[in-house]
């Protein structure tokens, strides 16, 4: 079994290549990890924080999310042909049923995030299949948020019986 971390760039705030070099990084590098993952020829588990809230059950707000960088209908559609590159299973969803809420990101910039609760889910695991079957169980350690001196991610835990 291989496991792959891998940091997707957040990609700046303007949802257009055109106008913001960064948002065009992001979707080139997510491209790059596509056809990676057409190679991929052994049970793989890929984790991290690939920046992209794919469901509306995975933003505080679909609506008023569908043009801020991490939610865009474009950054969903890439992050789509990676998944299905591989047929990746994603385990946080195996066990975290859409439309449950699922959030692993709240801002720093809000003063009392678990109030707010203005979340993303940003951060990911996902399995090649043969090892997707094996997961037992997911969890997200939420409280982890209220930490002294916490991340504004959160982690996310896997078991599986291997």
């Amino acid at each position: 079994m291989v496991v792959d971390n891998v940091y997707v760039p957040a990609g700046g705030d303007v949802p257009d290549r055109d106008v913001n070099v960064k948002f065009g990084q992001k979707l080139d590098f997510l491209e790059r990890m596509t056809r990676w993952a057409d190679a991929v020829d052994r049970p793989t588990l890929i984790v991290g924080d690939f920046n992209i809230a794919p469901l509306e059950s995975d933003v505080w707000s679909h609506k008023q999310l569908l043009k801020v960088v991490s939610h865009t209908p474009l950054e969903v559609e890439t992050l789509q042909r990676f998944k299905d590159a591989h047929g990746w299973v994603d385990l946080g969803r195996e066990f975290i049923r859409d439309p449950d809420r699922y959030f692993s990101w709240w801002s720093y910039r809000s003063p009392d995030w678990r109030k707010n609760d203005r979340g993303r889910r940003l951060d990911h695991m996902w399995a090649s299949e043969a090892l997707a079957k094996q997961a037992t169980g997911h969890r997200i350690l939420e409280d982890a948020r209220s930490w002294e001196k916490p991340s504004d991610h959160i982690p996310l835990i896997t078991e599986f019986d291997l």
